[in-house]
């Protein structure tokens, strides 16, 4: 047990950073709420993830050495992507396989490094209190959270405490979206069906709301809602969990001052 509450560091992400910052104050409300210290450390950048599946490992490892720094004095490291997570402690040790003094560095960053979900719920065991959300949602596991991380229960037991909330579920709720990163540039027309089919399998729901953990998976779904012209909104688990879904356009919306 620890003698003083968890000193967290929060990793951003890129697109969260540059599309919706909400998502990182919603974590943070959440991960203080739940009795953490939480710092965003000015020093963070790119985790590497788009660099490194593009076989470009000098860059990613440069990248690296970076985060090796700037979480180093952290309990934790929490991240509201299973992509960007799944990066930093699945990933980041291989970078620096020929160097063992910064492969156990890469190693201890990636031992406490998490998910948001999985964090609030394997770790703290917190149940969080947001106000009354009445409306069906439907739930994406990404691919990333699901297959590298093992994320698929505890963003449901999360969602379980909002009440109103109705949560109905997809059929194929882990059926890749076609967002994939830089695959979704390279590959278009792939990614446009994988993207299509996933949608339809929302539609089936009836949801009015789409959740997810990933906000790349969410990005590019509300793409391709908005082309529909479905009702469907599009947010991120920690906008929800944190009660700040009143205040914030969903996914996809104009983002008009208040």
């Amino acid at each position: 047990m620890m003698s003083h509450p968890p000193r967290v560091a929060l990793f951003v992400t890129c697109l969260v950073d540059l599309h919706r910052p909400s998502v990182a104050f919603a974590s943070i409300s959440l991960l203080e709420a739940a009795g953490c210290t939480v710092e965003v450390p000015r020093a963070q950048t790119c985790c590497g993830q788009p660099a490194y599946n593009a076989g470009d490992r000098a860059t990613a490892r440069d990248l690296a050495l970076g985060l090796l720094t700037a979480f180093a004095a952290y309990d934790y490291v929490v991240v509201p992507s299973g992509s960007c997570a799944g990066m930093l402690s699945r990933h980041l040790p291989s970078l620096f396989s020929n160097d063992p003094n910064l492969h156990t560095c890469a190693e201890a960053l990636a031992a406490k490094t998490y998910e948001l979900t999985a964090f609030l719920v394997d770790v703290l065991h917190y149940t969080p209190t947001p106000p009354p959300l009445p409306i069906t949602a439907t739930y994406h596991d990404s691919c990333a959270g699901l297959r590298e991380l093992g994320v698929k229960t505890q963003p449901r037991q999360l969602l379980a405490a909002v009440p109103g909330l109705t949560l109905s579920e997809m059929a194929e709720p882990d059926l890749c979206c076609g967002f994939g990163g830089t695959f979704c540039v390279k590959y278009t027309d792939i990614s446009t069906k994988m993207a299509d089919d996933k949608t339809a399998c929302i539609e089936t729901t009836e949801a009015l709301l789409l959740l997810a953990g990933d906000l790349g998976c969410l990005l590019h779904l509300s793409g391709r809602l908005s082309r529909q012209n479905a009702k469907t909104q599009v947010r991120h688990i920690a906008e929800v969990l944190a009660g700040i879904t009143p205040e914030t356009p969903a996914i996809g919306q104009p983002n008009t001052p208040p």
